[in-house]
């Protein structure tokens, strides 16, 4: 193995230029700190994962990706086919007020998911990706909370989904957004992507971030 050649020799340039475009667009229409969303600041964080060959933060981009990216599909598409979103969470696909470029750079949720899975099969899933992205969760979730608006309710810190309320007192309502975001949109992906991709010891015991060549399949 040389490991001076890079994971995907090729597809990495997709990071750098996925970011100098998505970034400026995003920050230009919402607001920079639109970033503190953990499905924007994990499409960057994959960016910078395949630039630099890290199995362990594409792993770990993936149980943002999953789930964010199945409920943003079904309420896209529901949206489309009948009028009314599910969720509400894609609203802002049809507001004129934002440039429709940069609308349409929010599709990245339907390939980001699928990019990740084939990534993974190929490079194995690493099960260290739960701990670093629970860990990112846990410094973004109070961020959002002190440095954003209440209105905006970035990643659910204000208001629960579907109740459209605070769970309790702030740091108690904090303390279950974080509890179901980490061990239960992150913890089901977790094990539901080290069976599908068969993770192994190898896999486990690798560095966080690595430049080698495309490996074989680990099998599971």
């Amino acid at each position: 193995m040389n490991a001076q050649e890079p994971l995907f020799p090729r597809l990495r340039w997709l990071g750098p230029l996925w970011l100098a475009i998505y970034v400026p667009s995003y920050a230009l229409a919402y607001g920079w700190s639109n970033f503190l969303f953990l499905c924007n600041l994990g499409v960057v964080i994959t960016a910078i994962a395949l630039w630099r060959g890290s199995r362990a933060w594409l792993s770990a981009a993936a149980l943002a990706a999953m789930p964010i990216g199945i409920v943003w599909a079904v309420d896209f598409f529901v949206g489309i086919a009948t009028g009314e979103l599910p969720f509400g969470f894609t609203a802002y696909m049809w507001e004129a007020r934002y440039p429709l470029f940069t609308r349409a750079l929010s599709l990245y949720h339907l390939g980001w998911p699928i990019l990740l899975v084939a990534l993974l099969r190929k490079i194995g899933y690493d099960r260290r990706g739960w701990r670093l992205q629970s860990a990112v969760a846990l410094v973004v979730l109070p961020a959002s909370r002190l440095l954003t608006a209440p209105e905006e309710n970035v990643n659910f810190v204000f208001r629960a989904p579907f109740f459209d309320r605070q769970l309790g007192p702030p740091a108690l309502h904090l303390a279950i957004v974080a509890a179901a975001t980490c061990f239960g949109l992150y913890g089901l992906t977790h094990l539901a992507l080290a069976r599908w991709l068969g993770a192994g010891a190898a896999v486990e015991t690798a560095p966080a971030s690595i430049a080698l060549a495309p490996e074989p399949e680990v099998e599971g």
